[in-house]
């Protein structure tokens, strides 16, 4: 008996028992169909996040606050509170930085006639559109200008233009609305970036800095300076001139540490892309204990499915039919069982990867290495869990199997 042969008797015995033989597949179904689908929201998720972080401009180092230390414990990361306009002044005069823009950030109610909102507010220059690649859908950003005279301008995201205007697309250049009781005139409307792990990046309402600094939040530290190098050739050179100029303005003795830091975008992409990679095969590796189980579910079965067959393995021997082709007849079976399985739930995993896309803010995308990879472990399941009942089948003496009721 060749191998189409063994394939043939192997998908009639499938056929014959269709429910048994898809509740068999069903563990196999579900772990690939997990499989695809989870490794699909992880990759989403890391290619969000990094076209975010890519987003916020381009040659970008971050300035940020150092740690404050406590009992000689350091606490989070910005505790320190340090940063100020005059280290802005004294960075933007540097050789090897094309622009740079202060960031300030707090949440404030803001109103129009009867509608509110709580949206974010950030203070900041009129560099900011050049630092961090923003566009604009309508408008105008505020001038330097605006900015010394500490104006009551604002652009706005399409996010809070629906909250207070009920229309994203509604007309709002030159209407007034109220920010923690202050008026500010709307000058632009930001070009909608969509959101990043269910956080709207259109939701927030960007005013001179001065303005958000000394009227209407009463503060005298920026939260971070974000710095756009002329070049990434100059990048390095950027970053020793910052720390420079920063050490200076601070006053900060030589054996003294920082009491900032800088980051570059470069290395928070690849600290976010590590991440976003270990939780994806973290969900990876606990959906392929699934295809496990189901892969024991199958061996289950196939056992079964030998006891109830040891009549027809006895006539077959009597008639013939070697070890190895009952071995193989059965380890195919249990294979097919397997790449049915995997076939489907390639499609399921495909179906709700798309879905998932459309009906929620998370985006799932699909590659082929996790597809092929699942295909592939549920044929290795398939022949490692149908060795032990193909054996069982094989190794059964005729004439024991012939007197079996």
């Amino acid at each position: 008996m060749n191998y189409l042969e063994s394939l043939r008797l192997s998908l009639r015995s499938v056929k014959v028992n269709k429910m048994r033989s898809f509740l068999t597949a069903l563990g196999i179904i579900i772990g690939v169909a997990a499989v695809i689908t989870l490794v699909a929201i992880g990759q989403g998720a890391s290619n969000s996040i990094s076209d975010q972080i890519q987003g916020l401009g381009s040659n970008l180092l971050i300035v940020s606050p150092g740690q404050a230390t406590q009992g000689g414990v350091k606490l989070g990361a910005g505790s320190l509170n340090t940063l100020t306009l005059d280290d802005v002044n004294a960075i933007s005069k540097l050789n090897t930085v094309s622009a740079v823009s202060p960031d300030v950030r707090k949440t404030a109610q803001v109103v129009y006639r009867n509608e509110n909102s709580s949206t974010s507010i950030e203070g900041t220059n009129a560099d900011y559109p050049k630092v961090r690649s923003t566009d604009l859908q309508s408008g105008r950003f505020f001038s330097k200008f605006e900015v010394q005279g500490q104006a009551n301008v604002a652009v706005v995201g399409t996010d809070v233009v629906a909250n207070l205007f009920g229309d994203p697309n509604a007309q709002v250049i030159g209407k007034k609305i109220e920010v923690n009781q202050m008026p500010f005139t709307i000058i632009g409307i930001l070009a909608s970036q969509g959101s990043v792990g269910g956080m709207s990046s259109d939701d927030r309402i960007i005013i001179p800095v001065t303005t958000a600094m000394n009227r209407l939040f009463n503060m005298n530290k920026v939260s971070t300076i974000f710095v756009s190098a002329k070049s990434s050739d100059l990048m390095d050179q950027a970053q020793a001139d910052i720390t420079l100029a920063i050490r200076i303005q601070h006053n900060l003795p030589l054996k003294e540490d920082n009491d900032f830091q800088i980051t570059s975008q470069a290395q928070i992409l690849n600290t976010a892309q590590g991440v976003t990679s270990m939780m994806t095969a973290l969900l990876a590796g606990i959906a392929a204990i699934s295809l496990v189980v189901g892969g024991i579910g199958i061996m289950n079965i196939m056992l079964v499915s030998v006891t109830e067959r040891t009549r027809e393995i006895g006539i077959r021997k009597a008639i013939g039919a070697t070890r190895g082709i009952i071995l193989r007849q059965f380890l195919i079976e249990s294979v097919v069982l397997s790449l049915a399985g995997g076939i489907i739930g390639i499609l399921i995993g495909l179906g709700g990867s798309e879905l998932i896309s459309r009906l929620t803010p998370l985006t799932a995308k699909v590659s082929l290495s996790p597809v092929l990879f699942a295909f592939l472990f549920s044929m290795f399941v398939g022949i490692v869990f149908g060795v032990y009942p193909a054996r069982k089948a094989a190794s059964l003496n005729p004439i024991d199997a012939l007197r079996y009721e």
